[in-house]
């Protein structure tokens, strides 16, 4: 009796997820938070100049280039225009984080919590500058997915369906530069020395291509899809 009611329940839980639910698979849905996750942790992170190795970079530069593999990911999980979708909605969401928090940060600390400021002081410091670096990676980051975007369904679609490998290197080859382009001169333009700014694009652009090929493995968590039947999806 208690195993006829579990296959039961089962098959109600089936009902009621629906055929969408059932038919996305959990992999794609990992990929998509993962996705958007690296882009917002990125763009807080960035608000720190670090030296690493005597050059000047953003830290937000350690895990930003994992969201070109995983977009490219989505592309072959559900094709050109979802992934289009994505990046714009993550541009999105991470302006609406950076309202909030910069709404967050104009609001007065309790005097109980907080009876000296300090707290509240250090909070506007790093929360308050932020629109200037997210608006920085939020051009960057549609510019840049975007051009991914069409240099990975161009290669697959015109080149070749094989060498899943070759087709991430040759899509991040060209979004990578622009990436790391805009994001430094709008971010960090006129801000500190053009100096720094340069070292920041040639670490960048050095970073981004090293995770890249850490990363690369990532393109094979999912099976290739049929690139004849999906030249404008």
């Amino acid at each position: 009796m208690s195993v006829i009611s579990s296959n039961e329940g089962v098959q109600t839980n089936k009902r009621m997820a629906g055929p969408i639910a059932q038919s996305i698979p959990a992999i794609a849905m990992i990929v998509v938070a993962a996705y958007i996750a690296a882009q917002m942790v990125s763009d807080v992170a960035s608000l720190k100049i670090g030296n690493v190795a005597g050059l000047a970079v953003d830290m937000g530069t350690f895990i930003y280039p994992i969201t070109f593999t995983l977009r490219d990911v989505v592309h072959k999980i559900w094709g050109k225009r979802n992934a289009q979708i994505l990046i714009i909605t993550a541009a999105v969401i991470n302006v609406l984080m950076v309202l909030y928090l910069g709404w967050t940060a104009s609001v007065p600390g309790d005097a109980t919590a907080d009876p000296d400021g300090v707290f509240s002081a250090a909070y506007g410091m790093v929360f308050g500058p932020l629109w200037r670096i997210v608006a920085a990676s939020i051009v960057a980051e549609v510019f840049s997915e975007l051009a991914d975007t069409e240099a990975y369904h161009w290669f697959v679609t015109r080149v070749t369906h094989d060498k899943q490998w070759a087709r991430v290197l040759v899509s991040n080859a060209i979004s990578i530069p622009i990436d790391s382009a805009l994001f430094t001169v709008i971010a960090f333009g006129w801000a500190i020395p053009w100096t720094a700014v340069w070292q920041i694009f040639i670490f960048n652009v050095i970073i981004k291509f090293t995770v890249t090929l850490v990363s690369l493995p990532l393109i094979y968590i999912y099976p290739d899809p049929d690139w004849s039947q999906l030249h404008d999806q």
